[in-house]
């Protein structure tokens, strides 16, 4: 070996390519997921984003058109969803995607997207890109399951914008 060090060097290169090479091939990574919500299948982004939103994340409920029951339910929980916040309420907005019917909503209103599923939660970045989607769920107990996962990713989020 001390006669040949070009030898040497590309067994020292090759012998990580060829593990990372098999660890990508025969599935030795791990496949758990740390997040609650669900990845959207397209990007959804808003194009119109207020760039001087100076709150980081935005919880935004779609409230469609032919939305009736579980959109007045999801609306009813976003003010839960805002006080479960605690001190990391000066750090996330909530809103509303489209037309709300009941006028004493304190939220603001916000364009809807057509790619948007009804009565669904959302997680907005401050730049109006649209990350995860949190669906309604028709069991009130799945439903605020769904939420605290929400508020879980929320927080992770959040500390994670605080460490960087």
């Amino acid at each position: 070996m001390k006669n040949n060090p070009l030898l040497l060097f590309v067994i020292c290169c090759a012998i990580p390519l060829i593990l990372a090479y098999s660890a990508l091939k025969l599935d030795w990574l791990p496949t758990a997921i740390t997040n609650n919500g669900e990845f959207l299948q397209q990007q959804v982004k808003y194009e119109n984003w207020p760039q001087n939103n100076h709150k980081q994340w935005t919880i935004a409920l779609n409230y469609s058109n032919g939305c009736t029951t579980p959109c007045s339910e999801q609306l009813a929980a976003l003010n839960n969803l805002y006080v479960a916040l605690g001190k990391n309420q000066n750090k996330v907005d909530v809103a509303v995607i489209g037309e709300v019917k009941a006028a004493n909503s304190p939220w603001k209103s916000i364009d809807a997207q057509p790619n948007l599923q009804p009565a669904s939660l959302y997680l907005i970045d401050h730049m109006g890109l649209v990350v995860l989607e949190y669906p309604f769920k028709t069991q009130p107990q799945e439903n605020r399951l769904v939420q605290k996962g929400l508020l879980k990713d929320l927080k992770k989020l959040l500390s994670y914008s605080r460490s960087s």
